[in-house]
């Protein structure tokens, strides 16, 4: 008999499986402890004009397939109306059968707008005039109404060290005085991302940077000691706003030998223009990553390191378009020693803080999953993490391969699970996407007679779907 596409027990092949997710992951808060929202749309409760604004409008998934499916720029990232686009995409949904953006849309239909057509184009002025009826109507579809309608508990932006957070202030005050309306309050929290503190290959660029720093901190940087107490007044106000974790965008990980005599004289060079030779580039971010992981550690923050990609391939279209809209691919470089070097250093010095590693490239699956091991210290439980499946990984397969692996070489039950690493509000259904396969993987084993589940084990099986679903993260980032 056909199973029907995306009905209740949608991925979940098994009787038990079905159990484990009805009964004890659907019905978990999400935390989303890393994602790219815009944290004024959060504090002024954005109400979004479109359907293609919430759900177009930021995503470079979507963008690529469009390119691949022949779809002009115009309809992408160009000057066409909200319709225009919105009709380019339900003429390309079609053609992504197979590819994880099905599901996710059909998915995201479901969940944010309770929408079970197919979209195509003979549905898709239907489905248009249906969800933008909700979204400037009902007081629901706001970006806050959203997070309720997915029982978002904790969400963390991605935030510059420049930034002066205040949208994260003016919310958490709302928050502190109970004036947010409608529901359960979802608490929004700051995450560093200092990258742009490294990025030393442009000098102008670098430069700029350091002087919108200076400002921010209220301070006056020429030298390197200046620029360092800069980022750690910056730090230091990130804390007070609730900021508990950072997050690092990298190509590879840099592990070179310096000496603090060395990089005081490049930043001297890159402040004054100087172009750096890649010694000196890798020795400044080598110096710099190590900066941030010391700092955390002092702070008591968790680290996340995102490596792996090749960004803004397309340089026609980075003229074009900009950065972050779709011309990033899979990156193949060599960091399993620079990485455990890194990792060594703060272990040895006793800087190590609780760590999360996201790889990019699949073939590091092993490497990454063997790497964890090495640091985890008995301190707290997990506290050397490996990612969700991230980006070209975050589907169905990815994830499947990602717990898999990790369940062959660490403790897939102390995993902190799932994240969107998205711009949009209603990415929050890949929280189910993810629970739904994970489910599916544990049920699997368990009727195939690979997990026991009777007394003990039945409870222990029961509990860790929860804690992977939301209890681990909850715990893991004391969000209590």
């Amino acid at each position: 008999m056909m199973k029907q596409f995306m009905d209740s027990h949608f991925l979940l092949q098994t009787e038990t499986a079905q159990d484990l997710y009805h009964h004890h992951a659907a019905s978990q808060p999400i935390i989303d402890y890393h994602c790219h929202l815009d944290p004024a749309q959060v504090d002024e409760d954005h109400r979004f004009r479109s359907v293609t604004e919430l759900w177009l409008g930021c995503d470079h998934y979507k963008w690529r397939a469009m390119r691949a499916n022949g779809i002009h720029e115009r309809y992408i990232t160009g000057d066409a109306s909200d319709w225009e686009k919105f009709q380019a995409w339900a003429a390309t949904v079609p053609y992504t059968l197979r590819n994880p953006l099905y599901h996710w849309t059909h998915l995201e239909l479901k969940t944010a707008f309770g929408i079970d057509k197919l979209l195509n184009p003979e549905t898709a002025r239907e489905i248009y005039d249906v969800c933008n009826d909700r979204l400037q109507n009902d007081p629901d579809f706001t970006a806050r109404g959203l997070m309720r309608r997915y029982h978002v508990e904790v969400v963390c932006t991605t935030d510059d060290p420049i930034d002066d957070l205040r949208h994260h202030r003016i919310y958490a005050a709302e928050i502190a005085n109970c004036k947010l309306s409608n529901g359960k309050l979802t608490k929004m929290l700051p995450a560093w991302r200092p990258d742009k503190a490294m990025a030393v290959e442009q000098p102008a660029a670098f430069r700029a940077y350091v002087d919108k720093l200076s400002e921010a901190a209220d301070t006056n940087i020429r030298s390197l000691n200046d620029f360092l107490d800069a980022l750690q007044r910056r730090h230091d106000f990130f804390h007070q706003q609730g900021c508990r974790l950072s997050d690092h965008g990298l190509s590879e990980f840099y592990a070179e030998p310096y000496t603090d005599t060395e990089i005081s004289v490049i930043f001297n060079k890159v402040y004054d223009g100087t172009e750096l030779s890649d010694l000196e580039i890798r020795q400044f971010k080598s110096a710099m990553l190590y900066y941030f992981a010391v700092q955390d550690h002092a702070s008591g923050w968790t680290q996340q390191y995102h490596y792996g990609v090749m960004r803004n391939n397309n340089s026609r279209m980075m003229r074009q378009a900009g950065p972050d809209t779709g011309f990033d691919s899979i990156g193949d470089w060599r960091t399993a020693q620079s990485m455990a070097r890194f990792l060594d250093l703060l272990d040895n010095e006793e800087h190590l803080t609780k760590t999360i590693l996201y790889n990019l490239n699949p073939a590091d699956n092993e490497m990454v999953a063997t790497m964890i091991g090495n640091f985890q210290d008995g301190s707290i439980a997990g506290k050397i993490q490996w990612g969700s499946g991230w980006w070209f990984l975050d589907q169905k397969d990815g994830m499947e391969r990602q717990m898999n692996t990790l369940s062959l070489q660490g403790l897939l039950s102390r995993f902190v699970g799932m994240l969107t690493d998205s711009r949009s509000f209603v990415s929050y259904a890949r929280h189910e996407y993810f629970r739904r396969t994970l489910c599916n993987l544990i049920g699997n084993d368990i009727e195939q007679g690979l997990i026991p589940f009777t007394g003990y084990e039945e409870q222990r099986v029961r509990q860790m779907v929860e804690d992977i679903s939301y209890y681990n993260a909850k715990n893991y980032f004391n969000f209590g």
